[in-house]
C-alpha cells in the first residue's frame, strides 16, 4: 500500500499525480491519496455536452476558480484551495466487471467512520438534499439544526481492465464560498441546484481544520494495510 501526501505545484501537475495512482494499481500496488487541491471548479463529462458549458467556465473564472475537466464524476465540484479535501483509493483488479459496488460500500463506509471519529462526533447520513451539486448515489450528508440536511461528501469511481480508483470530495468549511461558486456555474448550465444544500464539516458543528479531517479520512481509508503502508511525499514520489 502506497500513501500520497502533499499537492504538486500547479493543477495539471497535481491531476497527473492522481491519474498515477491508476497506473501504480494496475502494476499490482494499491494507493491511498488524502490531499487539498488547488482552488478550482472541476466539471464533468457530462457538463460538457451542455450548451452553456463555456458560459459556466467564464463564471468559474470570474469568481476566482479556473476551470478544469475531471474523468470522474458527473457534474461539478468546487474546491476552495484550502479547505476542500479530495480522496482517491485505487487498487488492482482481476475482473473489471465486478467488484464496483463492493469498492464503492467499502470506500462510503471508510469515509463515514472518519467522519465519526472526529472530535464533534458527527453522524453522517447516506444520501443527499434534493438539487445538491454533483448528485449521486453515494453521498453523504449532515443533518442541520432545524432537521434538514447538507451535503458534505460525494464518491466517484472509474474502472479500467486492470485497476480502479474510487475518489471524492470531502467539504470541510468555506460553505459559503463554495455555494456561491457553484450557483453562478449551475445556472449557466441550467442544471438544477439548490445554494442551501451545500454542507461543510464545520458548518454542521464538526472541526474546521482541514489536516485534521485529512488525517481521519486517510487512516480510515488504508484501514487494516497500514502496518504494511509506505508513505511518499508528491515532491519526491515515485508514480512511474
Amino acid at each position: 500500500m502506497r500513501v500520497i501526501r502533499g499537492r504538486a505545484k500547479t493543477i495539471d501537475a497535481d491531476r497527473d499525480v492522481s491519474r498515477r495512482l491508476l497506473s501504480s494499481a494496475g502494476d499490482g500496488e494499491p494507493a491511498v491519496r488524502v490531499w487539498t487541491p488547488h482552488r478550482q471548479i472541476a466539471f464533468g463529462r457530462r457538463d460538457r455536452r451542455l450548451e452553456g458549458y463555456d458560459r459556466a467556465r467564464e463564471l468559474a473564472r470570474e469568481r476566482g476558480f479556473p476551470p478544469v475537466e475531471r474523468g470522474v464524476g458527473g457534474r461539478a465540484v468546487a474546491y476552495d484551495g484550502e479547505t476542500t479535501l479530495a480522496f482517491a483509493r485505487a487498487e488492482p483488479v482481476a475482473d473489471f466487471r465486478r467488484g464496483t459496488d463492493e469498492r464503492y460500500e467499502r470506500a462510503t463506509n471508510a469515509v463515514e467512520r472518519a467522519l465519526r471519529s472526529l472530535e464533534d462526533g458527527l453522524d453522517p447520513v447516506r444520501g443527499e438534499p434534493e438539487d445538491s451539486f454533483c448528485p449521486g448515489a453515494h453521498s453523504l450528508s449532515l443533518a442541520t439544526e432545524d432537521g434538514g440536511r447538507r451535503k458534505v461528501v460525494g464518491v466517484a469511481q472509474r474502472v479500467r481492465q486492470d485497476a480502479a480508483v474510487v475518489a471524492g470530495i470531502v467539504l470541510v468549511d468555506r460553505r459559503e464560498t463554495l455555494a456561491d461558486a457553484l450557483e453562478g456555474v449551475y445556472g449557466a448550465l441550467e442544471v438544477p441546484f439548490a445554494p442551501e444544500s451545500v454542507g461543510t464539516v464545520a458548518s454542521e458543528g464538526g472541526p474546521s481544520d482541514p489536516t485534521v479531517v485529512r488525517s481521519a479520512l486517510e487512516d480510515a481509508l488504508v484501514g487494516d494495510e497500514r502496518a504494511d503502508a509506505t508513505v511518499e511525499s508528491v515532491d519526491g514520489a515515485s508514480l512511474e
